[in-house]
This record gives C-alpha cells, sequence and structure tokens, in this order.
C-alpha cells in the first residue's frame, strides 16, 4: 500500500465488511478493525452471520472511508478465522488498548472469533 493509503487507514477504526452466503447473497456491516503486518484484523461473536458466512467462502471485502472529502480504501482478500494461539493474544492485546468497548468485555481464547482478511487487491480514492 502507498503511503497515503496507510495513513489514511492508520486514522480510522471502523470498516464496512462484505461477506457472501452459500446462496451468493451479500452481507455487509460496520465492524472495527486493527491493521497490524499487512492484514485487516476484526473481532466478532461465535456463529454471527459473517463468521458463518466466512466458514462457508473464506474471502471477503472491505471498505474504510469518509464522505467529505471522499477518500476510501477497498481493499479484497482471503480470511483466516482465529480463536486462538500467539496471533490471536498478540491482536486482542491490540484491540484491548485501542478500543473502549474491548476494555469493557474483554475476550478470552475460544469466545470470539479474530477475521484476518489479508489483502490480495485494493483500489483507493482521494489518496494521493
Amino acid at each position: 500500500m502507498r503511503k497515503s493509503e496507510l495513513s489514511f487507514l492508520e486514522r480510522m477504526e471502523l470498516c464496512r465488511l462484505a461477506t457472501v452466503d452459500g446462496q451468493g447473497r451479500p452481507h455487509v456491516v460496520p465492524i472495527c478493525y486493527v491493521l497490524m503486518d499487512g492484514a485487516f484484523y476484526m473481532v466478532t461473536d461465535i456463529g454471527t452471520r459473517k463468521h458463518r458466512n466466512l466458514q462457508q467462502n473464506p474471502y471477503a471485502a472491505l471498505v474504510v472511508d469518509v464522505y467529505k472529502p471522499n477518500r476510501a480504501v477497498m481493499v479484497e482478500g482471503k480470511v483466516e478465522l482465529l480463536t486462538s494461539g500467539e496471533e490471536f493474544r498478540r491482536v486482542s492485546k491490540v484491540f484491548y488498548e485501542r478500543f473502549d468497548w474491548a476494555r469493557r468485555d474483554f475476550w478470552d481464547e475460544g469466545e470470539v472469533v479474530m477475521i484476518k482478511l489479508v489483502p490480495e487487491r485494493k483500489a483507493s480514492w482521494g489518496l494521493r
């Protein structure tokens, strides 16, 4: 990613995550993210629609945007679902440090699903 895209993404905290179910129906939801080591990480409860969709189809897209001025980054890529392990713990700590809602109701391994999206394609607009 370009420096301007990374700077924009690091200032933001909310994206819109798009997944697709087994019948090809799209599902788009706002969700907080952390960008680390070139991957987007998001947390969801086990069994949510996005979790079930990603179990069936491990590809997703997300967009981070603002309207005025119109700026955005969109990425598509393969998703890995994490529920435990060193990477899960390391990223969970960043969520805890960054977000009040994570501190109010922090999770243990096996209680939530960490969605890791590694970008394979991207597009951006309004960023130079």
